[in-house]
């Protein structure tokens, strides 16, 4: 339920290590800063180039990747080709970006879809650590790997070609702070793709890939990190969220022009240090505007036409990632679990239209989340971009309260997941 934010929100007089008050037309729109915990917190996290946390968990930038001590065990969920269909994909089969290998698995969400009984059925090559995916109506899924933007046929199971980007990223590796594509959105029509293409050490950009001929046809300059790539919903726009830099750059898809809209609803102290940055977003259909939420406790609404960022109320207080829209409106938005000593563990928010919240605990980290077309189950990715993931997904029935999420052993460290 939703209620009074209570002291989270409380003024408070500036404290050792918060900048000036915020001037201008964003200074009323930004909240009083955090809770005291996470003042001190963020104070040690700014020494650190840490990407969303200032834990040990987390390399910094130029560190070399390594399992942490919270790394999953055991083997990757294999899939069995016993149980793959001989013909088509059957709909409703979950395509999961493979983060940890350099393939997509589909996977069987078993009887009705609640997971009970399902399996992993098959995977596909599509290159090296890949983060984001979407598919369209002809059934082709764009995955964007460290190496390009992967084109695959989910009705066949195969993958049909690797874009290059033109972008130098730097050599191909794997991890949270590699380079090459990350958030990655599809134009209402179908024609371009749009893949946030993270460059280690610089901004980041957005590269436009023709659907019908496979090329780059323009780039545009954006954010650090791009996480997340939205489009608005009459496709004049693309929104690349930038993890690194605090904010959501808009682009003109057809002139390429850019616009910086700053979201930073705790302030921007820290810098690379900082875990209180934006991560994923969601457009919103009916106004376009963008949702964006934040540790549980704030869900920034980010109008594009003005750059004003309104915010309202959380409930989960837990570091949160992943979001995504059901067919009626409901937000889902995925809690990792705790940064800060006092945040909760992770969990999935669902949220109605007007605001009312529902928390369903989780059994660890997890990074994003689809819905089923008929709006009754989320599918919760275990990957995590930091270490303490774990190689499944957690099916979460959003009809019946009283049920309990189900553990689907799937994929290699899975992120992005969408629902043929």
């Amino acid at each position: 339920m939703t209620g009074d934010p209570g002291p989270r929100n409380a003024p408070r007089a500036p404290g050792r290590g918060e900048g000036p008050p915020a001037s201008g037309p964003r200074a009323a729109l930004r909240l009083p800063g955090p809770r005291a915990r996470r003042l001190s917190l963020r104070l040690a996290a700014a020494a650190l180039l840490a990407g969303c946390s200032a834990g040990p968990t987390e390399a910094a930038p130029d560190a070399p990747d390594a399992p942490g001590p919270s790394a999953p065990a055991g083997s990757v969920a294999t899939p069995d080709p016993s149980r793959a269909p001989t013909g088509r994909t059957p709909e409703g089969t979950l395509l999961l970006a493979d983060f940890g290998g350099d393939t997509v698995t589909f996977v069987d969400p078993g009887r009705d879809g609640s997971g009970k009984g399902g399996a992993p059925i098959a995977s596909v090559e599509v290159g090296t650590a890949p983060y984001g995916l979407v598919v369209g109506e002809d059934g082709r899924a764009w995955v964007a790997t460290a190496e390009g933007v992967a084109v695959v046929d989910t009705r066949e199971r195969t993958r049909l070609a690797l874009v290059p980007y033109e972008t130098e990223s730097g050599p191909v590796t794997t991890g949270e702070y590699r380079g090459g594509g990350m958030g990655i959105a599809l134009a209402p029509d179908g024609k371009h793709v749009y893949v946030g293409v993270n460059v280690p050490g610089g901004d980041g950009v957005v590269e436009v890939v023709d659907t019908a001929t496979h090329e780059v046809t323009g780039t545009a300059p954006v954010g650090l990190r791009p996480f997340d790539v939205d489009v608005s919903p009459d496709g004049r726009e693309v929104y690349a969220t930038g993890h690194d830099s605090f904010d959501v750059t808009a682009v003109d898809v057809a002139s390429l022009e850019t616009r910086r809209m700053e979201v930073a609803p705790y302030g921007t102290e820290g810098g690379l240090g900082s875990w209180l940055k934006p991560h994923y977003a969601v457009v919103r259909p009916e106004d376009g505007t963008l949702l964006l939420p934040f540790e549980g406790e704030r869900l920034a609404v980010l109008d594009p036409r003005t750059g004003e960022v309104a915010i309202e109320p959380m409930t989960a207080d837990t570091h949160q990632h992943g979001a995504a829209l059901a067919p009626d409106g409901t937000l889902l938005v995925v809690g990792t679990g705790p940064i800060g000593p006092e945040d909760e563990d992770p969990s999935l928010t669902v949220r109605s239209s007007d605001g009312e919240e529902r928390v369903v605990p989780l059994d660890g980290p997890h990074e994003d989340v689809a819905v089923s077309k008929d709006g009754r189950t989320a599918y919760v990715t275990g990957g995590f971009t930091r270490d303490g993931y774990w190689n499944g997904i957690t099916v979460v029935d959003l009809d019946d309260e009283e049920s309990e999420p189900v553990r689907l052993e799937a994929g290699n460290r899975p992120l992005g997941i969408v629902i043929l």
